[in-house]
């Protein structure tokens, strides 16, 4: 059966994987295509579709994974098949990406004041030409000694509820839909499942993005159970929107995730592709 990953990272984020790398992974996997969906940035998206060109057996697919803030939540909004050369989509991108720099400048003020001193420079020159996430502060603060994990560094200062996070300023996932759009891409809900929202809380959350425009949701993914795959399918057919689904690959970052099987046992059929592109092309 041929399969397919939507959903996956390179070190233009927060992975572990050039693009390149990451294609040539993909091609010795096996799969059909994958999309790179590196986080409010298309920085890698020429690399790895240039390197596809050596792989006439793979469709590489350029995307996006918006992150958004919905009622204080992130809520992230995966973009496929944008245009990412039109100049008025990066243009809007712009914004995104100084928006994000505004936050990370905050976070590391937060953190220089409970005793942990960083510097937005001194991440940027540690992750060159990545867009600064989350994970790049957690790698940080472990590689200072201020933390004996990466996990401690998420449990006790960055995560969502921590004394130093600092949530992304006055963007919505409907702002991000409507980017998508704009770019002629496919906008799609990512991992619904994650945001640990109660099943009318989801309803209330998929029927305001499919008013935006949502197109898909990912009903399969990296670290579901069966029954959230029935779930998140169930409000597929609920809202009239295709599926999508991946493993939300980032190499060594997220090491119990292996892209095409995310924990092992997720497939995504190719069959899934094939209707985004009806959707896409038609």
């Amino acid at each position: 059966m041929k399969t397919i990953d939507l959903h996956t990272h390179s070190t233009a984020s927060d992975g572990t994987y050039s693009p390149t790398e990451l294609v040539d992974y993909a091609a010795e996997k096996g799969l059909s295509a994958i999309a790179l969906t590196d986080h409010d940035t298309v920085w890698g998206l020429t690399e790895a579709m240039e390197r596809a060109e050596q792989y006439p057996e793979l469709e590489v697919i350029p995307g996006i994974e918006y992150s958004t803030t919905r009622n204080g939540k992130d809520v992230h909004i995966v973009g496929l098949y944008i245009d990412y050369t039109d100049k008025k989509y990066q243009e809007s991108l712009k914004g995104f990406i100084d928006s994000r720099v505004n936050r990370n400048r905050k976070m590391c003020e937060k953190l220089t004041q409970a005793g942990m001193p960083v510097t937005f420079e001194e991440l940027v020159e540690m992750n060159p030409g990545a867009v600064i996430t989350r994970a790049h502060f957690a790698k940080f603060l472990h590689a200072k000694g201020y933390v004996t994990s990466v996990k401690e560094a998420f449990d006790r200062f960055l995560g969502d509820h921590c004394p130093c996070y600092v949530p992304r300023e006055k963007i919505t996932p409907q702002m991000a839909i409507e980017q998508i759009l704009s770019a002629k891409g496919i906008p799609v809900l990512a991992h619904p499942v994650l945001y640990g929202l109660g099943k009318d809380a989801m309803d209330e959350l998929v029927r305001e993005l499919k008013e935006a425009g949502l197109v898909a949701i990912e009903a399969l993914y990296g670290t579901y159970t069966s029954q959230d795959e029935r779930d998140i399918k169930a409000l597929a057919v609920k809202y009239d929107l295709l599926l999508s689904g991946g493993s939300d690959f980032h190499g060594l970052n997220k090491p119990h995730i292996d892209i095409g099987v995310g924990t092992g046992k997720m497939l995504i059929p190719y069959e899934i592709l094939e209707k985004l592109k009806e959707y896409k092309y038609r």
